[in-house]
């Protein structure tokens, strides 16, 4: 894959980082008029070309779910913005002309998605209460001061009322905070012993699973093609796309009454196929 694009879109953002939030020109309807065309072309033709327009013309797409998380993720608006960028790459080949959606409809969920993975791969493997991180960072000074005025250890309660909180809301903080690594699969359940079985031996190997799953796949399969072509796609959109229910219907131009219904009487068939499948 060509790694142009993403350069290319970064560099229509030359602004500094220190800016952050950046004025996105609104998409409008001819944009998509000609993202459509574009895509087209690029089906029946791929080129570097034709992608980097795609790219150009929708990188205000990238740059709108930028700007929101640089909000929080200010430092990371370069990164985002490349990882944007990559994530509308990938949808020029995965978009699918037939379904008879915007591609900018498309597009938004899977930059959204690459965005958010990036910032919890980033991020601490336990999500920990911003008040529990600060009263970790206070309790460093607290306990100092404690050890040279009390000439030892202070006890829990001890700073506990130092920082004043209650010993309940300090040892759930020191609770979280340990645990916020993760611990390796090779620890011993038991340290003591030396042949002690280890974490990794009490978790199931999930390649024992993969037979059954894809049968539970191909029966699932099976199954969405008993359904009318429209009502399969509704159900494929909510429950495989997972898009909310109201983005479906302005998708499909239709009520969101008509799609809680049609969901309502594929989820129905779907059951009745899959309950006879196991008899």
């Amino acid at each position: 894959m060509s790694t142009t694009s993403p350069t290319a879109a970064t560099d229509e953002s030359s602004s500094s980082s220190a800016t952050h939030i950046h004025k996105v020109r609104d998409f409008s309807s001819a944009d998509k008029v000609s993202t459509l065309e574009l895509v087209k072309q690029y089906r029946k033709a791929p080129s570097a070309y034709l992608r980097d327009r795609i790219v150009r013309l929708n990188i205000g797409l990238v740059k709108k779910e930028v700007n929101f998380w640089a909000d929080r993720h200010s430092e990371l608006y370069d990164d985002l913005l490349q990882v944007g960028a990559l994530g509308l790459i990938s949808c020029i080949d995965r978009f699918e002309l037939n379904r008879g959606y915007a591609f900018s409809s498309f597009a938004v969920r899977h930059i959204r998605g690459e965005i958010q993975h990036y910032l919890r791969d980033k991020s601490s493997s336990v999500r920990i209460p911003r008040r529990y991180m600060d009263l970790q960072q206070q309790s460093i000074r607290v306990m100092q001061k404690l050890r040279n005025a009390l000439q030892r250890e202070p006890s829990t309660q001890e700073v506990a009322n130092s920082l004043g909180v209650s010993l309940y809301e300090w040892q759930e903080a020191k609770l979280a905070c340990q645990n916020r690594a993760p611990i390796s699969l090779d620890a011993p359940i038991r340290s003591e012993e030396d042949d002690a079985a280890s974490i990794g031996d009490l978790v199931a190997d999930p390649k024992s699973n993969i037979q059954l799953q894809q049968d539970d796949k191909f029966r699932l399969q099976q199954a969405l093609a008993v359904l009318e072509q429209r009502t399969r796609e509704i159900v494929e959109f909510v429950f495989i796309e997972d898009l909310p229910q109201r983005e479906v219907a302005k998708m499909l131009g239709v009520s969101a009454v008509t799609i809680s219904r049609q969901l309502k009487k594929g989820l129905s068939t779907l059951r009745c196929v899959l309950e006879a499948e196991a008899c």
